[in-house]
């Protein structure tokens, strides 16, 4: 059966069409909105901030400074993001339509061998191409998570008092990577004079001893309840943490008021100035 002579202009008018609905580009790669380069009206380009890199815009005719992580992407200017990241959307509403942040392609924590822990293997990158360079490959990420330190008190616990009776607690907040172990101890004397550390809670049902994770990350939260609080509970108290790289103290004092012999002070009454 012979074809139809109209079929073949047919098939031409539907092309075009056809091929913006695929997402096809025109020859050069070019986008179909992307009109004809005129240079001289590409804006002034001035110094890119960090990451400092510039890069044609997508339509291959303007320079523009590449984003760095964090930075606003997409939308009608079509700003990219610079190597390693990812223009990524953000929630409906808290941004223009089409447009989003630049992320890291590899999310979470790395070690950089200067002994710092970085949010993301890009801003290792970053921080090597702007450092001095000692020589080629200086600043690499030596492993995936944070690095490694030893316990750093954070706050150390405070010197408190009360009387007999009444309860009273110590606290201390300790960083560290890995995560430490944090115990409390009460400093006393042996009868020679040498210094002997108690770990509590031990045999007192009066004390209560806890530890959880936080307030931050990687941080440890270590609490000791002395209740009721007796004579012989007075003394110097040890926060004790410590990993697989080292250890840290720092100390708080309780001091006990025997209730049996505090006398509050006496008011005269109304009727002793009749």
């Amino acid at each position: 059966m012979p074809r139809s002579p109209v079929l073949f202009p047919l098939l031409l008018l539907l092309l075009p069409p056809l091929a913006l609905g695929l997402g096809l580009r025109g020859a050069g790669g070019r986008r179909p909105q992307c009109g004809p380069c005129r240079p001289e009206f590409c804006p002034a380009l001035e110094r890119c901030p960090a990451p400092g890199i510039a890069a044609r815009d997508e339509c291959g005719c303007c320079v523009r400074c590449l984003g760095a992580e964090g930075a606003s992407c997409g939308g009608r200017a079509g700003a990219r993001c610079g190597p390693g990241l990812v223009c990524a959307s953000r929630a409906t509403g808290a941004a223009p339509e089409g447009t989003g942040l630049c992320v890291c392609a590899q999310r979470g924590t790395v070690c950089g061998s200067d002994g710092r822990s970085y949010s993301s293997v890009c801003a290792l990158r970053l921080r090597a191409r702007h450092a001095p360079r000692a020589h080629p490959g200086h600043l690499h990420k030596a492993r995936d998570g944070p690095c490694e330190f030893a316990p750093v008190v954070i706050t150390p616990p405070q010197s408190v008092h009360n009387v007999t009776g009444a309860p009273v607690y110590l606290s201390c907040e300790v960083r560290a990577v890995p995560t430490p172990v944090v115990t409390w101890r009460k400093v006393t004397q042996s009868p020679e004079g040498t210094q002997v550390l108690e770990d509590l809670p031990g045999d007192h049902i009066n004390i209560a001893v806890q530890v959880r994770g936080g307030p931050s990350e990687h941080e440890a939260t270590a609490w000791i309840l002395i209740n009721p609080l007796k004579k012989e509970d007075e003394g110097v108290y040890q926060c004790h943490s410590a990993n697989a790289v080292g250890e840290a103290q720092s100390h708080g004092t309780v001091t006990v008021v025997d209730l049996s012999q505090y006398k509050a002070p006496r008011f005269p009454a109304p009727d002793d100035h009749m």
